[in-house]
């Protein structure tokens, strides 16, 4: 496969995935703000998903505020923010027009169709009829996105790289939303560091998670437990070893002669994962081996790059 295809689908993929992850970042966030609070400690909240992404100086360019509303329209609608919801899904669109030829029908229509939806959005309408119900959409349709294009397209190279995108995408931002919400839920809890219900309950909804917590668990929701349900069970869909094992697996199908090097680090990032008991997590501390984590994530996909896509101008 060209380079350039294989880098149009990789960006694809995790576009999209990146937009569905935002959109489950910023619904835990609003739901915590109905939660009852100081001004000040609801305005930190929203100020974290920026320092998540690293766009402060980004926002104060534009915002005199760090409010809601002020945040919420600049992750959302701002065309002048790469990492808006409104950029991501018109990113994977860009990049899904570019290898038209190689998706299925039924893939580019789903990815077209949630831009042009979405470009038909004005946020002032989106905040009047429920931030959340707007949430609630991009991940649907990201849903729908990746069912028809696992259940049409061909398991060939072009399907493993969009795998591989939306892997890489998915782990980071697990990782993320698992740094920033966790240390805000055990900080505010109580001496045993637990914290209402509803916001535990928030935390893993914002990932499909709480039926799968109620399942695997069946007890009440603790700190320690939604850590190791969102880092180290294989069978939960969105976990840092699921997504890493995939990563692995993925890397195995696409191999060439220079990517041994890629490959290793998958690897040594899965047996990170995979041999770790999260006690001995906590104890390190959540929060380091988090940041550990994205950096090697950050590292694999910077490595999956210059092995497989169009090398950086």
């Amino acid at each position: 496969m060209l380079s350039r295809t294989a880098d149009h689908l990789y960006w694809m993929a995790r576009c999209t995935e990146r937009a569905e992850n935002l959109a489950r970042l910023l619904d835990i966030t609003h739901q915590m703000s109905l939660v009852p609070q100081s001004l000040t400690a609801d305005n930190q909240n929203w100020g974290a998903i920026l320092a998540l992404n690293s766009l402060e100086s980004a926002f104060a360019e534009s915002y005199d505020e760090v409010n809601a509303e002020n945040v919420l329209h600049f992750m959302v609608s701002d065309a002048s923010n790469p990492s808006s919801i409104y950029s991501c899904l018109r990113s994977a669109r860009e990049n899904a027009h570019a290898v038209r030829g190689t998706l299925t029908a039924e893939t580019w229509e789903s990815t077209n169709a949630t831009w042009i939806e979405l470009r038909a959005q004005k946020f002032d309408h989106i905040l009047s009829a429920g931030i959340g119900e707007f949430f609630e959409w991009v991940k649907l349709r990201s849903a729908v996105t990746r069912g028809v294009t696992f259940g049409t397209m061909l398991q060939d190279e072009a399907l493993h790289f969009i795998r591989l995108g939306g892997l890489i995408e998915r782990s980071d931002n697990t990782a993320r939303i698992l740094d920033v919400k966790y240390h805000v839920l055990h900080t505010n809890g109580d001496e045993e560091g637990t914290t209402d219900f509803y916001q535990w309950g928030a935390l893993l909804r914002s990932l499909s998670a709480f039926e799968v917590y109620r399942k695997v668990y069946r007890d009440a929701i603790t700190p320690a437990r939604v850590a190791e349900l969102l880092m180290l069970r294989s069978d939960m869909p969105r976990s840092l070893h699921a997504c890493t094992g995939g990563i692995v697996r993925v890397m195995e199908a696409i191999t060439n002669n220079q990517s041994a090097e890629t490959e290793r680090r998958a690897g040594v990032l899965y047996s990170h994962i995979h041999y770790a008991r999260i006690d001995d997590i906590l104890a390190q501390g959540l929060h380091e081996y988090l940041t550990d984590f994205m950096d090697r994530i950050y590292d694999l996909g910077e490595c999956i790059g210059r092995d497989f896509l169009v090398p950086a101008a």
